[in-house]
């Protein structure tokens, strides 16, 4: 039997800008699109699984206002401690975007992609946002650019974003209900007054509905990002799927609601829960039947620079880049060479899936269960980071059919070093937690502590596969498990749960 790899893949900014402008499908998945479209899409590290592992994006802070007023959103100013959308450290003009943009480029050669995600929503800031987009097409023309956006004025501005380089929109709908829609959104600001309610909600929806055909009338990709609310638009979002997709957009973002009481917003106060691991994948996987599902969002600042969960703005703030000398004629030829190899890299991979074939005896005892598994990564697409190192985790399942991509599960750093036990234990703890359902970890090291509580948990911890390829390394230790009879018995932790 072939055990083929399949894997599957931001909220705008809960302002309206993307709420992770990290963002994906894999090659793989969007075999059935048209080459043209494929080719845009193959190294953006926001619309490709694939890509995320080995290009990187940066969001540029330019457009501080907002034309709605959403329930999970609370912007952030001058605020480097919270990784999550809407928040940033420095607002920019568009001059200063720009030559950010440039010195980011020529340090990190493997940035692709340029996007303004917020603080507020770009389009809600127009001037702004295109005096920003006109520099970097003309000065910039190596790398691609997006714009993030809730919608409300995007059809009056679908012509102006056609004529720069922008071929990637993201709009943010989580809902195509009205009452629901009021639910989610207190006002908008529309011509020129506050609109409250459900008849506020559906002039949004309208102008989103509207937008979306405009951008898909004219070759322009189209993802759609959606806020997991439970209880408010979870059930609800399998049509909103349904609809867009019919709509002409290519890519569905299901992305849980990030609602902490600390950080101020009406959900988090109110106590609004946000979903958890399974139920979010449960929803994406019904989506799934009616759209390509991104699965590998980050929920990025609106100023996030580096690969899908890293953060390096600390690097490239004004006063550091004021110090750099930066030759961008000299930095897109160093670019480009990078781009060829990681591009050369990819193909031998994909390559090398196809032509994956595992024997046949391990898989005659009949249908296997799926396992879920994470893995401690730095990117590379390689099992590469020590488990106490992790800020997150990626969620893979293995299933006799192959290795499909879940998620990702976020996490306080175990190994912080110094005297800092309490800390320590409740990091651990808390990654425990994160690990819930998942019953192997991959990681390149791992301490003896949390290799004995994650057993006890019922989560095998393992360190064999250092440097490998995930795939590989899933479809290996998949493959042991079934050999070893691992797979006859229940998961330990459902055991335990029905203890």
């Amino acid at each position: 039997m072939e055990l083929n790899v399949v894997s599957e893949e931001a909220p705008v900014s809960s302002a309206g800008g993307c709420a992770s402008s990290s963002c994906g499908s894999t090659d793989d998945q969007l075999s059935h699109l048209p080459d043209a479209i494929r080719e845009k899409v193959h190294n953006h590290p926001c619309y490709s699984e694939e890509a995320h592992h080995y290009f990187a994006r940066m969001h540029v802070a330019v457009a501080p206002a907002c034309n709605i007023q959403c329930h999970y959103c609370n912007r952030k100013y001058d605020c480097s401690n919270e990784s999550r959308p809407g928040v940033v450290s420095e607002l920019l003009t568009p001059e200063e975007a720009v030559m950010k943009t440039k010195a980011v480029a020529a340090n990190i050669p493997q940035m692709t992609v340029l996007g303004i995600a917020g603080p507020g929503d770009p389009l809600a800031n127009p001037e702004r946002t295109f005096a920003t987009f006109r520099m970097l097409s003309e000065q910039t023309p190596d790398i691609k650019l997006c714009v993030s956006t809730n919608g409300l004025a995007l059809p009056d501005c679908v012509e102006e974003l056609s004529k720069h380089n922008i071929d990637h929109v993201t709009i943010t709908i989580n809902t195509v209900d009205p009452d629901i829609g009021a639910q989610i959104y207190p006002w908008i600001y529309w011509n020129n007054r506050r609109i409250y309610g459900v008849k506020g909600a559906k002039i949004l929806i309208e102008q989103q509905q509207k937008g979306l055909e405009m951008l898909t009338e004219r070759g322009i990709l189209v993802k759609v990002n959606s806020v997991m609310i439970p209880g408010v638009n979870d059930q609800h979002l399998k049509e909103v799927s349904r609809i867009v997709k019919a709509k002409g957009a290519f890519l569905h973002n299901v992305m849980p609601l990030i609602a902490e009481a600390e950080h101020g917003t009406f959900y988090g106060v109110m106590g609004q829960r946000g979903p958890e691991p399974d139920e979010l994948q449960a929803l994406q996987d019904e989506c799934a039947g009616d759209m390509n599902m991104m699965r590998h969002c980050r929920q990025c600042r609106a100023d996030a620079v580096g690969l899908l969960g890293e953060d390096r703005g600390e690097e490239f703030t004004l006063d550091k880049i004021a110090e750099m000398n930066v030759d961008y004629g000299k930095a897109m030829k160093v670019r480009a060479e990078v781009h060829a190899g990681i591009a050369e890299e990819l193909a031998e991979k994909q390559a090398k899936k196809a032509r994956l074939v595992t024997p046949d005896e391990p898989l005659r005892k009949g249908h296997q269960r799926p396992v879920l598994m994470a893995v401690a990564t730095s990117g590379q697409g390689v099992i590469n980071q020590h488990f106490g190192h992790a800020t997150e985790f990626l969620v893979y399942e293995a299933s006799h059919t192959g290795v499909r991509f879940i998620g990702h599960r976020k996490v306080d750093q175990y190994c912080i070093g110094g005297d800092t036990c309490g800390e320590k234990e409740s990091a651990l703890s808390g990654s425990i937690r994160a690990l819930a359902g998942c019953e192997v970890v991959l990681c390149a090291k791992i301490g003896f502590e949390p290799w004995e509580q994650l057993e006890t948990a019922g989560i095998k911890p393992n360190g064999e596969h250092a440097m490998e390829p995930i795939d590989d390394a899933i479809l290996e230790v998949y493959q042991e498990m079934i050999e070893s009879g691992a797979l006859d018995a229940a998961p330990l932790h459902l055991s335990h749960a029905s203890a």
